[in-house]
């Protein structure tokens, strides 16, 4: 199965610190594939996921987590899955398993104060 093989080198074990674009397809696999995953759940319309992505590339290059970002204009399953009823949503995972959920735009202290409950 070459896709799944393609797809499973792209996404496991993907260096900390980047930002990927994420889709149904392969959200399991990013998510429980890399140590800490940030994923934002986000629109292109939307005027809060706007001002938080370039916070979020920021912690992507001084953290060792991995930024994944889903467009729900276009990928409604893991939405779905993790009842995310409003955006920018961003869900930490560690090791594959949703640690906390939040709704909402916040500046980065705010960002790190909430990542440093988790991961320090």
């Amino acid at each position: 199965m070459l896709i799944g093989y393609e797809l499973l080198e792209k996404y496991v074990g993907v260096i900390m610190g980047q930002v990927l674009e994420v889709n149904d397809a392969d959200f399991d696999m990013v998510t429980k594939g890399n140590e800490w995953v940030l994923v934002d759940f986000w629109a292109p319309w939307c005027g809060p996921c706007k001002m938080i992505a370039p916070i979020l590339k920021e912690i992507a290059g001084e953290r060792d987590i991995t930024i994944a970002k889903v467009n729900t204009d276009v990928n409604s399953l893991a939405p779905g899955k993790y009842n995310v009823r409003g955006i920018p949503n961003l869900i930490l995972f560690h090791n594959g398993e949703p640690v906390e959920q939040i709704t909402g735009a916040m500046p980065k202290p705010g960002m790190d104060n909430w990542l440093n409950r988790h991961m320090i």
